[in-house]
């Protein structure tokens, strides 16, 4: 006989508000006292449970892209500046801008318009029965070009005696 299930209908309403905070799976079952094990077996035996995990997840992570997407354009907010002159507190409101990022803008493109911004090479090679393709990353093609110079440096600093 299996044992009974520690699953109560108001865990769904919980868990999407979890999710919803960018809680995962282990930290759901952390939440609710069962392994991670059982969180899967609730998902696919509570379609109610797995609806209100997709709808937060999709919730958190719409908050993530919305601010990628802002620290990779850059903007600008409302702020206020406290100050003290001779024991008087002043606030001064300004409008603060926050540069664009590189890295948040890399990041948005190559996932955006991964044809046109991937950082894998696609080379085809063509002379046998049949055309092959190989793809290098610029790292690893960095990665073999530094152990290729220190092969060469090794070789160059080795000298055999004759």
């Amino acid at each position: 006989m299996a044992r009974p299930s520690k699953y109560k209908p108001e865990f769904a309403a919980q868990a999407e508000k979890l999710c919803n905070l960018g809680a995962t799976d282990v930290e759901l079952a952390d939440f609710f006292g069962v392994t991670p094990r059982t969180i899967a077996g609730w998902k696919t035996s509570k379609p109610e449970f797995l609806q209100a995990l997709k709808i937060g997840k999709d919730a958190a992570d719409a908050r993530v892209e919305a601010s990628l997407y802002h620290k990779a354009i850059g903007y600008t907010f409302d702020s206020v500046k406290i100050f003290q002159h001779q024991g008087t507190i002043i606030q001064a409101p300004f409008r603060e801008h926050v540069a664009p990022d590189t890295t948040a803008a890399i990041f948005w493109l190559k996932n955006r318009m991964p044809e046109k911004w991937r950082d894998r090479q696609t080379t085809i090679l063509e002379g046998g029965d049949k055309p092959v393709e190989v793809a290098i990353s610029p790292l690893e093609a960095a990665r073999k070009v530094a152990f290729a110079m220190r092969l060469g440096i090794e070789a160059m600093n080795t000298k055999t005696e004759e």
